[in-house]
């Protein structure tokens, strides 16, 4: 997909600093991209309000045990109104201790941005498992899509 948003690189910026973030396992930078009142649903359905309580409860993920890493694909970023975006992405995870990514663990990322004093913030993050039950080709095509980003980086 393309996009024809007016801040589409600030909005993918803002979210390649999320999984930036994630990747580092650092709650509180995870949570700077956040509106103060932001949500943030994780994979396994877990919601958590609020920048402060989402970089408390990250601390306390990140800190109790090894998380996986992320590889994320911005599919768009579209206006949904007057300084609100709508960004989607398909991303992978590799495992902890492992080097390639999980077929079984992509998810699609949603994200809600707002401008808020001339800065985009995430006002909603959401991840959703994306098995494509039935859609094996699905499913292989993009995790060699994503290893096709994992090949670029290295």
């Amino acid at each position: 997909m393309t996009s024809a948003h007016p801040h589409d690189a600030q909005i993918r910026a803002l979210y390649a600093a999320f999984l930036d973030g994630w990747n580092r396992r650092s709650g509180a930078a995870v949570a700077s991209g956040f509106a103060d009142d932001g949500d943030m649903v994780g994979y396994d359905g877990t919601t958590v309000s609020g920048r402060l309580s989402i970089a408390s409860d990250l601390r306390r993920v990140f800190g109790s045990h090894p998380t996986a890493t992320y590889v994320g694909l911005v599919r768009s970023v579209r206006t949904i109104g007057e300084g609100v975006a709508l960004l989607h992405a398909h991303s992978g995870m590799i495992p902890p201790g492992e080097d390639d990514i999980d077929p079984g663990l992509h998810a699609i990322h949603t994200v809600v941005a707002v401008l808020e004093d001339g800065r985009w913030k995430i006002s909603l993050f959401q991840a959703t498992p994306a098995a494509w039950l039935g859609r094996r080709d699905a499913r292989d095509a993009l995790t060699a899509e994503l290893r096709g980003l994992l090949a670029v980086r290295q």
